[in-house]
């Protein structure tokens, strides 16, 4: 077979590839060619004696495996490449379980339940058992068992295990091991199994049955196993099952990218693969083939902190490249103004196509503010691995219950709605209703209000239900005229029973789901805010869902251009790669986030998580972060991310804000170059707490970024009109109010506002009350206030 592959590779990936007389970890360095030396280890395997069906190939993707497959078949043949095993740990095991389901009491026509299938019949098993589903709720039950499986740990097992029964009751579900019994009896009557069982039965079968096991390790000569550091306990295992005797093993993976701890991976497995499998040959490839020299480097000076790693020192041949820009926003408003101009400016000047540029946040609820900066400049743009904003259930579901507040007669919003969260509504229920709508050419609502009138005959309990449904709608409908758009659509959020329906546990799921209902709110405050400094004064429901109705439709606009910037969460981010990137939200609480609490392996995570959001950048990376943000319906000061602090100030510039430093004060949000030390400061005096002294700054240059203080004269006044605009002051925005003689400005001055940032005021129009002030800021553009309303500073 032609070996001219290896010639392809350098030193240490050769070193890697040809390697084949015992256990061998990779540690492989973000952008240094892991899939290469995977698949021309494989071929290397192939040219030297072993046959494709000898070898075990495992990935986390379809798309992974597919990609090696090609790659292969290139190589030697579509022919051979055909006989590999070579696919997800998931889909592996599937073909396995099913060759030998007898063997573990199923037939091989055995059914996979999916993730819906799994919570209905915990559902089901919670009512038969007469449990409160508002305790046990099935998505929470179906979190603790497959944690369960995971661990491999059985029905039996698990109520064994004073300490897990101690925990479920503090959680007030002692019932889970009951449920975990019956729901794995129904699955074997049902002859079905849950993905969680894909790996649990697998290890099983190979743990029950010496001789099965023994065929597969005859079988799988060799094992190949990408991401190691993605593994979770019950794949290292089932690995460590097949590979124990003959040590014929090889594990890829980079413990700095190992970013999924909460989907059960375990940095251990790959910290520790030398303890495991003694003798162990270690391959680092540390070459970069991505990056510049300047992104590789500040990525390195960040990881670095971090305690449990595989040391290694990443470098590339590629150019020096620019610094990584950083950007300090008054708002999350002008973030997004200051990131999309930012955006808008390189492409302009070095010719990129929307698709070389990405925007990386933390949460998924991030995406608002930089999905409307990119509609206000008509950029394309495109949410990848989930919903825009607007198109996310839990966000449909709000809009569901604002639209039939406005309308009640709304058809689709009322059948979205009527049984959400549960009621006890059924089907049934609900297609009479419809029924009788249709015979009688009436709206739902109207059958709903009186169902008797129209031939609908509904017992005693199914009455009662309609009725308190109707009764909390028309609760809400009597504040539309009278509450300003935040206001009722908080009073909704929380009196439908949505806020306590996505709180229900703590998974990432319903964390995510949180984190989006709470940032439409924040965008309602933000609405209203907004409309009132520009002098509208009647800012009702009805005129949040027309702005939200626009964008709903764009977001519907599925026209199959790939030209378009990529907006994702970090996490999505691993293993892509944009000439362009934009790391956003740097805040304290943030990212890091608020759930790492006084975890130090939590914290490395977050750091794991930034190195890997710096790496996905080939030519520039920029970070920004907000001084102020609308979050739980009011405005919060923050701290710059201590992980700013943690790269080192040589790699990170700020070309764009250098030029405003001479009228920096603590106010104006900017970072100052200062001369000879190359790193940035503010012209303020005052310090973070992470800031370093004057003798380590001698040691290492480093930035130092202040954290905003609040502006003592800062005016931020509260919406306060008649009772007949039908607004209500916002106290539940925290901001008090003050008279509009408080403030006064002419044409020249600069001011700082709260949300839009450094602005110049072009002209002012009008007297008292009725003031209103045209004033052009840096990043959000032209903007006329009204200024009794309007909430800023001069400078």
């Amino acid at each position: 077979m032609n070996t001219k592959y290896l010639e392809e590779l350098n030193e240490g990936q050769r070193a890697a590839v040809l390697y084949c007389d015992g256990p061998s970890l990779v540690i492989a360095g973000a952008g240094s060619g892991k899939t290469r030396v995977l698949t021309y280890k494989i071929t290397h395997l192939l040219s030297n004696g072993y046959q494709p069906w000898n070898l075990l190939a495992l990935t986390f993707t379809n798309k992974a495996a597919r990609e090696m497959k090609e790659r292969i078949a290139r190589q030697v043949g579509e022919q051979c490449a055909r006989h590999l095993w070579m696919g997800t740990f998931h889909s592996i095991f599937l073909r396995i379980l099913h060759a030998e389901a007898a063997t573990l009491g199923f037939t091989s026509q055995f059914t996979i339940y999916d993730t819906a299938d799994s919570k209905s019949l915990l559902h089901s098993i919670i009512k038969e058992m007469g449990l409160d589903d508002k305790i046990y709720k099935p998505g929470s039950v179906q979190s603790r068992i497959s944690n369960a499986k995971n661990h491999l740990l059985s029905p039996a097992s698990y109520a064994a295990d004073k300490e897990i029964y101690n925990a479920d009751c503090v959680a007030k579900m002692p019932a889970v091991r009951d449920i975990y019994r019956r729901y794995s009896e129904r699955c074997r009557q049902a002859d079905a199994m849950d993905f969680d069982d894909l790996l649990f039965y697998t290890f099983i079968l190979f743990r029950d049955h010496p001789a099965v096991l023994e065929r597969y390790r005859e079988q799988f000569r060799y094992i190949l196993v990408d991401e190691y550091q993605d593994t979770n306990y019950a794949q290292h295992s089932i690995v460590l099952q097949l590979a124990s005797q003959h040590r014929h093993v090889c594990v890829v993976g980079d413990d700095a990218q190992s970013i999924y701890s909460f989907r059960g991976a375990n940095i251990d497995n790959i910290l520790y693969f030398t303890k495991v499998y003694p003798g162990t040959k270690v391959f680092k490839l540390e070459q970069n083939y991505r990056s510049t020299q300047t992104i590789v480097r500040a990525a390195n000076s960040l990881i670095e902190k971090n305690q449990w790693q595989i040391r290694k020192e990443v470098f590339t041949e590629k150019e020096q490249g620019e610094a990584i820009g950083v950007f300090r926003a008054y708002s999350d408003v002008e973030e997004g103004d200051i990131v999309i101009n930012a955006l808008a400016r390189l492409r302009r000047t070095e010719h990129y196509a929307y698709s070389d540029f990405a925007i990386l946040y933390r949460t998924n609820a991030q995406s608002r503010i930089f999905e409307e900066a990119l509609r206000k400049q008509n950029m394309p743009y495109r949410i990848y691995g989930g919903l825009s904003f607007y198109q996310r259930k839990e966000i449909k579901d709000v809009i569901a219950y604002f639209r039939l507040v406005v309308n009640p007669n709304d058809e689709e919003a009322f059948k979205r709605i009527i049984n959400y969260p549960m009621r006890g509504i059924g089907n049934t229920t609900v297609s009479k209703i419809i029924a009788a709508a249709t015979e009688n050419n009436v709206s739902l609502w109207t059958v709903l209000c009186d169902p008797t009138a129209y031939g609908v005959d509904f017992n005693k309990g199914t009455l009662a239900k309609l009725q308190r449904f109707r009764e909390l709608i028309d609760g809400f409908i009597e504040g539309v005229a009278t509450k300003n758009a935040y206001e009722l659509g908080s009073e909704i959020i929380r009196g439908s029973g949505i806020i306590n329906e996505v709180c229900q546990d703590n998974s990432p799921e319903n964390l995510s789901r949180k984190e989006n209902v709470e940032e439409l709110a924040n965008g309602m405050s933000d609405f209203c805010s907004m409309r009132m400094e520009e002098g509208n004064t009647n800012i009702f429901l009805t005129d949040f869902l027309s702005e939200v109705s626009l964008l709903t439709d764009q977001d519907s606009d599925k026209d199959g251009n790939d030209e378009k910037v990529t907006l994702m969460t970090v996490h999505s981010a691993k293993g892509l790669e944009f000439k362009n990137v934009f790391v956003v939200g740097m805040e304290e609480n943030l990212f890091p986030s608020s759930m790492v609490g006084e975890s130090p392996q939590a914290l490395e995570e977050e750091r794991r998580l930034f190195y890997v959001a710096i790496t996905r950048a080939e030519e520039h990376c920029f970070l920004s972060f907000a001084r102020t943000r609308f979050r739980y319906g009011k405005m919060e000061f923050g701290s710059p991310s201590r992980f700013l602090q943690d790269i080192d100030a040589r790699y990170l510039h700020l070309p764009q804000e250098v030029r405003r430093a001479d009228r920096s004060d603590e106010g104006t949000g900017y970072l100052r170059k200062e001369g000879g030390s190359g790193g940035f400061s503010h012209s303020s005096q005052s310090r973070t707490p992470f800031q370093r002294s004057a003798t380590e700054t001698q040691q290492r240059p480093k930035q130092q970024i202040i954290a905003p203080s609040i502006p003592r004269n800062l005016k931020r006044i509260t919406p306060s009109v008649s009772g007949a605009s039908g607004v209500t002051p916002s106290s539940s925005s925290g901001i008090p109010s003050s008279s509009a003689s408080e403030t006064t400005v002419q044409a020249g001055q600069f001011i700082e506002h709260e949300r839009f940032g450094l602005g110049e005021v072009i002209k002012v129009e009008g007297s008292g009350d009725n003031a209103k002030a045209t004033i052009h800021f840096e990043n959000a553009g032209d903007k006329q206030l009204l200024l009794r309303f309007a909430r800023f500073k001069i400078k």
